[in-house]
């Protein structure tokens, strides 16, 4: 891509800055990566024009909780219709049989699947990695697609766990994961502006871990400067066994083991109180909110809308292929809205808040001052959908994108350089991954 560009003449520029501006006929000024002007009739000698007319522009979303190693286990028949907890046993004989390889590829077909759905900026948790294997696949399978990736080194599978089911092949000693996540950030974590990558360092089942491994995990990250992540456990299994074993609710012990502030995201909001939403929102804890996910498992209606009201800053998250299936972010912000509606009523969130949390949002959860939202200095992470196709005709307000909109996105640049072109993956050949992700899954089906 020409290192400046003008996308001219948009119908609505949805800024999503600190006025929520939208521009009608709006250009914006990319030069370097980085949006240099944003209004209406710009013009640089140097810029390549991108025609606007027909489409509605919004920064790139961002998806703030995602295991990219699942891709390869959609839609698993023993697994329809079981809830998360007991599917679990019949995913992990499946991911013992992963290769590094396997774990390449398959977060690369997620990191693409989300790029189609307008995502530059995707957190990825895996919580096992393959023998031999490190965030390092992950991580290059991101700078293929062209997106930034959050990968978050867990510390879940380390020996003492008694109720994860993971298997022999990816359990590690506490102290050498300990070693292992010093290192991981070491080699991999950019703290600068513009960032591609960054680390944090999370527990995706935060119940079925020991409370010392938690506490230096959580000194680790504040001593190197990176992020925390974890889910609160919002099955029915995950609530009682930790009140049985752990003698408090997820929150609160996470609180005590110094996992939560501003520094913190969490996910699975479905199970949180008033008195729960208090906390985070005196901590400055930051949420993501998986409702497709929630939904799948019959989970429950998380409460955003107290959430967002309290303070507490919420983005999206699409989840893994095991508990989604899908990995569409638009879908995501969709899902949020209708189900606070179901909850509250049809005031409870509008199409503009939702897509809030899928940008601005999430990029705040994520701690990125520097993208989510369209404005002079912020990184060129942009996404055009086009508004004149079928799914957009007859509506009244192009700029309601969740109501009557694509789902798909036409252009998508990550730090000014195309990752979609006109509906089409510029950044690879997709058609060569999905031939060798389908062999990888045959594999895994004949073992």
């Amino acid at each position: 891509m020409h290192p400046c560009f003008i996308i001219r003449g948009a119908d609505v520029l949805i800024t999503m800055d600190d006025q929520r501006r939208e521009i009608k006929g709006g250009d914006i000024l990319v030069r370097d990566g980085v949006i240099e002007a944003v209004g209406t009739l710009l013009y640089d000698d140097d810029a390549q024009i991108i025609d606007g007319r027909g489409t509605v522009v919004t920064p790139g979303l961002v998806n703030t909780h995602a295991h990219l190693f699942q891709s390869m286990t959609r839609a698993l028949p023993a697994t329809q219709n079981l809830s998360k907890h007991d599917g679990l046993r019949h995913f992990y004989p499946i991911w013992a049989r992963y290769t590094p390889e396997h774990a390449c590829v398959s977060a690369m077909v997620g990191l693409a699947e989300l790029a189609f759905s307008g995502c530059s900026l995707t957190a990825d948790h895996p919580h096992l990695l393959p023998s031999g294997a490190g965030l390092d696949g992950s991580i290059e399978a991101a700078k293929s697609v062209g997106l930034r990736l959050h990968a978050v080194h867990d510390v879940t599978h380390s020996q003492g766990n008694t109720s994860n089911q993971n298997p022999n092949s990816v359990v590690t000693q506490h102290d050498h994961i300990l070693t292992q996540s010093a290192q991981c950030i070491d080699a991999f974590h950019d703290p600068r502006e513009g960032a591609m990558t960054r680390i944090a360092l999370g527990a995706c089942f935060p119940h079925d871990v020991e409370s010392e491994v938690m506490q230096r995990t959580a000194d680790v990250a504040r001593d190197k400067g990176v992020m925390l992540h974890s889910s609160i456990g919002c099955s029915a299994f995950d609530v009682s066994y930790t009140i049985e074993n752990k003698h408090k609710n997820m929150i609160e012990r996470l609180h005590d083991l110094g996992w939560t502030g501003a520094d913190v995201w969490l996910a699975g909001a479905t199970k949180l109180d008033q008195h729960h939403i208090e906390l985070l929102a005196e901590t400055q804890t930051r949420m993501t909110h998986t409702p497709c996910s929630d939904c799948r498992f019959g989970l429950g209606i998380a409460p955003i809308q107290a959430l967002r009201n309290a303070g507490v800053c919420v983005g999206l998250g699409t989840d893994g292929g095991a508990s989604n299936d899908v990995s569409n972010l638009m879908s995501e912000a969709r899902q949020a809205m209708l189900l606070q509606r179901v909850m509250n009523g049809p005031e409870a969130m509008t199409a503009r808040e939702a897509l809030e949390m899928a940008t601005r949002g999430g990029a705040q959860v994520l701690g990125r001052t520097d993208l989510g939202q369209i404005s002079v200095g912020m990184r060129a992470d942009i996404a055009i959908w086009d508004v004149a196709d079928i799914e957009s005709a007859g509506a009244w307000d192009p700029a309601a994108l969740l109501l009557a909109g694509p789902t798909q996105v036409k252009h998508l640049f990550v730090e000014g350089k195309h990752v979609i072109n006109n509906g089409w993956l510029a950044t690879l050949d997709i058609s060569r991954v999905l031939t060798r992700h389908s062999a990888l899954v045959r594999g895994l089906q004949a073992a």
